[in-house]
């Protein structure tokens, strides 16, 4: 029996029309992300968890032949759902080499058994292989060079450290 969600359903029985109208994003590598944190402001539990801003003091971004410094004052505003589980919505903006500005707005999932997130939220090295860190950001720009940012989509994961939260970056192809 064919599930109404398969792509022969989907299609009418024809499985080979849609595969060949839709093809399967591939990743390709946009940029390493180093970005500096500083110590989190902890706003308190309102009705949908436990509210936080960490401030972003800098960093850099590195691509395949462009360089970008992590301006300082951005945040990450943070929702902490449970002991498993965060939200986070960093905000900050890049400074390419070439003076090109970008705006980054970079969606995150973070989750972890409850002790390894313990130790995240404490600010404590944590295992990088026990925790589960995607996000999907988003960039804006007016330069001319780099509209095509504001044309595609990114997805990437990171690692949280201390005092850095260090990402790789890619575009959806």
């Amino acid at each position: 029996m064919t599930s109404p969600n398969t792509p022969a359903a989907l299609s009418g029985g024809n499985s080979s029309v849609l595969a060949t109208a839709i093809a399967t994003p591939a990743l390709d590598f946009f940029a390493d992300l180093r970005v500096d944190v500083g110590v989190p402001q902890v706003l308190g539990h309102g009705p949908r968890g436990l509210r936080r801003v960490v401030p972003i003091n800098g960093g850099e971004a590195r691509g395949v032949d462009w360089h970008a410094r992590v301006l300082p004052g951005g945040s990450d505003f943070q929702l902490i759902l449970s002991d498993t589980l965060s939200e986070l919505d960093a905000r900050y903006s890049l400074e390419t080499d070439g003076g090109d500005l970008l705006y980054v707005q970079n969606h995150a999932v973070r989750s972890a058994p409850a002790d390894v997130m313990a130790k995240l939220l404490r600010g404590e090295p944590a295992d990088p292989a026990q925790v589960y860190f995607r996000c999907s950001p988003r960039f804006e720009t007016s330069s001319p060079a780099l509209k095509w940012v504001c044309e595609r989509m990114f997805v990437g994961a990171g690692v949280r450290h201390p005092t850095q939260v260090v990402m790789r970056f890619f575009t959806l192809a």
